[in-house]
């Protein structure tokens, strides 16, 4: 359930000092956006900016996964390097990840907006399909809204 659903009758300057309470404690959160009719799903950090650090963001996966993606690199951003734009690497026991910088991130990250104001940054992490096929590719089959990619890729 949602937390605005959870505490009715507190708006959206209660949940973004809620949001500031987790991220002290916990270095960053993953907020989830539903999809939208025929749209896809996404989520992305919000906190990682705190630390002088872009925003992470994946498209197109259910909430779990997308949570389990987004902490899983934003641990690893916090302790070393985040990835970089156009950076390809293999997650273990996951998929192949291209790394796209957002080309206008306070269309997409309106929380971490609230928090940090418009001048964030962020990045995507792109995946392909079962098939091996990426999103810029014609024979991409991503599911339910396909996968959005929110900037440009490295040299293209």
């Amino acid at each position: 359930m949602c937390w605005q659903c959870e505490h009715p009758g507190k708006g959206r300057v209660d949940y973004l000092r809620y949001l500031r309470t987790v991220i002290e404690r916990c270095g960053w959160i993953v907020q989830g956006v539903e999809g939208a009719g025929k749209g896809p799903p996404w989520a992305y950090t919000v906190g990682l900016s705190e630390r002088k650090l872009p925003e992470l963001v994946v498209t197109g996966l259910p909430p779990h996964p997308a949570g389990l993606l987004l902490n899983g690199m934003a641990a690893h951003a916090s302790h070393a390097e985040p990835p970089g734009h156009g950076e390809r690497f293999v997650l273990r026991d996951g998929p192949e990840i291209e790394v796209v910088e957002l080309t206008e991130p306070s269309a997409h990250l309106v929380m971490a907006v609230g928090l940090y104001g418009p001048g964030i940054r962020a990045r995507q992490l792109v995946y392909p399909d079962d098939e091996g096929c990426w999103p810029w590719d014609a024979d991409f089959r991503g599911g339910r809204g396909g996968q959005p990619v929110l900037g440009v890729r490295c040299g293209h």
